[in-house]
Order: structure tokens, then C-alpha cells, then sequence
């Protein structure tokens, strides 16, 4: 294969940018969009300077590879015919409305030989990406994840909107089997649960705490990682962090005195060494499709398998629904 063909189905708000990202990214040609709201996409495929292409399947005949960003419940229909198409797909996250349609998206892509991607952007975020040299075996992580209200994404709860991106996070980092799970939540503007906070446990003794909301006053991205080696503290939305450790002459406290038998000062400054992470800048989605394009190109495995989009599906839907649970009989209490 030459140089590589992408085509996007579906130009909403996110695949608008995934076009635009396509249409620039080195080393890829944009084959050009489609979607059913034939005015979004000529709106769109003008404003890029891209084709727009009558039908997906006209779609699929001018491209290597598509990336998915139709509503979750049609996910699985576009992806199965690219895939029988004998295109590589992405597909934006959560992949699949359910894990059996998650499984058949697995299954047809393994038989056709083709690059099944999962659109989970936050693992190519420039703050998990600095860190990386600071990453240990994570013992307690905390995410928060707020936003203000807005009218998109309301046909699913906070968990599949927003929450399931620490979820990938979380098992991309921990990499250990969930062992328990507590949930609560509440529907505060819409018909779902609107904000939510979840506490897993993992084998081998690692903990989190998640929080999603978007009905928040203002929007908050941060991630928290604590372990043996020191403590990283990541806003993701500002792209870096810091690491925090204790410095290396100090192996560690007991006591109210450091080794040289000095007292030690008020301050954290002579015990703690704080490390600047800082991210490099790259926009997360250019560094997401420049992987789908290394996939397609044989030269590296997908980042986010098929496997690990139904993986944290799957986990995302546990949550989901021991949160609808605690509604329900929270609501059944009150009456």
C-alpha cells in the first residue's frame, strides 16, 4: 500500500475534526465524507475543501479506511459493512451499543483481516504521554471528569458520554482484572443519569475513584496516580502535570528527622522533588489518526484493539447499570 486513504462517516461536531485531521495529516489522503444529513455534509465537505461523497458506499470504494462518528447504536451497522468492504475501521468510543454487537464488530475484522481501532482519544492526551516515563504499578487513582451542560450525547447516561474515557484509562494503566465495583449516581437534567462516581477495585490490590458529570459549573479534566515510586498529578485538559517524589537521597521517612539527623523543615521542599511534566502540544486526535494510518500501514499494532474498546464497554455498562439500579431504588425509598 502506498499512501493511505481516509474517509469519515458521520460529520458531526466530532467528526468534523476527525475530516479535518484526516485532510492534513501526513502521509494520509482524505477520501472525502458522507453523511445521511446530505446539507451537514456538503456544509462541511465546503468548508474543508474535501469530497463528499454521495452514499457510504461510494465511501468505502475511495478509501483504505474510515473512522466511524455516526450516533452509538449505528456504530455497529457502518462498521460491519466497511469491514465487509475489506476496509479498516475506527470506530469513535463506546464502540458498540452492547457487547454482543462489540463481539460481532471483533469477530467479522479478525475474519477479514483488517485494522479495527477504538476512538478512546485520552490515551494519546500530551499529559499521559510525558508521564509515561513516571508510570508504575498505579495503588490508588482518581479521576475527575466535569463539564457544563450541553445538548449533545443526551441519548446516552454520563457513564457512556464522558465516564468511559478514565475507564480505558484505568484498565490501560492497571492491567489487572476488575474484582469489585460500587456506583451511585443521579439524573439532574435529562432523562439519564447525568452525573456519576464509581469505585473499582482490581486484583492485586490497586483502587479508583471516578467521577463524571456533565452538568458541572465549569469543565475539570484532571487524573491522579499514586504509587510506590511518588504521586502524578495530570490535567488532562491543559495537556501536563507534575510527578512527585521523595528526593533520592531519602529512601524514605520514619520519623520527624531526615538521615543526616537534621529536623527537618516545615516545608516539602527539602524531602519532595517536584518534576514538571509537560506535555508537547500535540493535538490528541492528529497523534490518534497518525496511529490508525501506522496500523493500516503495517508498521505498528492499533493502540486501542477492538478488545480494549469492548473491555471498557463492558465495564462502562456494569457501572451504568448498578447506577440505574441505585436510582431506581432510591427513587422506590422515597415514595
Amino acid at each position: 500500500m502506498g499512501v493511505p486513504s481516509f474517509g469519515v462517516v458521520g460529520v458531526g461536531a466530532l467528526g468534523r475534526h476527525h475530516a479535518r485531521v484526516a485532510r492534513d495529516l501526513d502521509g494520509v489522503t482524505c477520501a472525502g465524507v458522507f453523511d445521511t444529513d446530505a446539507g451537514r455534509a456538503t456544509a462541511v465537505g465546503t468548508e474543508l475543501g474535501v469530497c463528499v461523497r454521495s452514499s457510504l458506499a461510494d465511501l468505502l470504494d475511495a478509501s483504505d479506511a474510515v473512522v466511524v462518528a455516526v450516533p452509538t447504536t449505528i456504530h455497529e451497522r457502518v462498521a460491519l459493512e466497511a469491514i465487509r468492504a475489506g476496509v479498516h475501521v475506527f470506530v469513535e468510543k463506546p464502540m458498540a451499543a452492547d457487547t454482543d454487537a462489540a463481539d460481532r464488530m471483533i469477530t467479522e475484522a479478525g475474519r477479514a483481516g483488517v485494522v479495527l481501532q477504538v476512538g478512546h482519544v485520552e490515551r494519546f492526551n500530551p499529559a499521559l504521554v510525558a508521564a509515561r516515563p513516571y508510570l508504575g504499578r498505579p495503588l490508588f487513582v482518581e479521576s475527575h471528569r466535569l463539564a457544563p451542560f450541553t445538548p449533545r450525547s443526551l441519548d446516552v447516561a454520563v457513564v457512556l458520554d464522558l465516564m468511559i474515557h478514565d475507564v480505558d484509562l484505568l484498565c490501560s494503566l492497571v492491567g489487572r482484572p476488575v474484582t469489585g465495583l460500587a456506583a451511585a449516581g443521579a439524573p439532574v437534567l435529562t432523562r439519564h443519569v447525568d452525573i456519576a462516581n464509581a469505585r473499582l477495585a482490581f486484583e492485586g490490590g490497586a483502587v479508583a475513584n471516578l467521577t463524571a458529570s456533565r452538568v458541572s459549573a465549569r469543565r475539570v479534566r484532571k487524573l491522579r496516580i499514586w504509587q510506590r515510586s511518588g504521586y502524578l498529578s495530570l490535567d488532562l485538559a491543559a495537556g501536563g502535570g507534575e510527578f512527585y517524589r521523595l528526593r533520592e537521597e531519602i529512601s524514605v521517612l520514619d520519623g520527624p528527622v531526615l538521615p543526616d539527623g537534621v529536623p527537618s523543615p516545615t516545608g516539602l521542599a527539602s524531602i519532595v522533588e517536584r518534576i514538571p511534566v509537560p506535555g508537547d502540544g500535540m493535538e490528541p486526535l492528529v497523534a490518534e489518526l497518525a496511529s490508525l494510518r501506522d496500523a493500516v500501514l503495517g508498521l505498528a499494532p492499533p493502540p486501542v484493539t477492538g478488545e480494549d474498546g469492548r473491555r471498557a464497554l463492558e465495564l462502562s455498562l456494569a457501572i451504568e447499570k448498578q447506577i440505574e439500579d441505585h436510582v431506581t431504588h432510591t427513587r422506590s425509598a422515597s415514595t
